[in-house]
């Protein structure tokens, strides 16, 4: 499956960042898309509009998570290299973007308090560069697990 045009389809269609890019890999971690729409729904907008850690990165980490974050609570060492490679994701986000953080990236944008999103309307897509991280976030997550299974 092509993760960057279902995850970019996804977010043209409505959906937040977060919600894109995990029912985009549903293939992938086993959720429909249903309970991925739901488990993402709370991350777009950098948490609930509030511009913290982009939504984008939040889905990869919940996505390396599904994939490979089970281990005992007590194992102090696959604990370790699951934070390694999420550390190792945010640095890929923030080659590609220079941070990992909403506003941030979205420097360029009025800031706004409120919970409120915006209307999508074709000048919304064109002053707003979120497909270009949601597409990132789904290239960044396919080379990881490339990696991850040719190892």
């Amino acid at each position: 499956m092509d993760h960057a045009n279902r995850a970019r389809e996804l977010f043209l269609s409505g959906y937040n960042c977060a919600q894109s890019v995990l029912c985009a890999f549903s293939d992938v971690t086993g959720l429909d898309e249903n309970t991925a729409r739901r488990l993402a729904s709370s991350f777009g907008g950098g948490m609930g509009r509030m511009r913290e850690t982009c939504g984008t990165c939040s889905a990869m980490f919940l996505i390396a998570g599904l994939c490979f974050g089970d281990y005992p609570p007590a194992d102090r060492e696959k604990k370790a290299q699951h934070y390694k490679l999420i550390q190792d994701l945010a640095a890929r986000f923030k080659a590609h973007n220079g941070t990992i953080c909403c506003r941030e990236l979205l420097a360029t944008l009025k800031p706004s308090a409120t919970p409120i999103p915006e209307e999508r309307t074709p000048e919304y897509y064109k002053i707003r560069p979120c497909v270009r991280f949601v597409e990132d976030a789904a290239h960044i997550l396919d080379e990881m697990l490339k990696e991850r299974t040719v190892q």
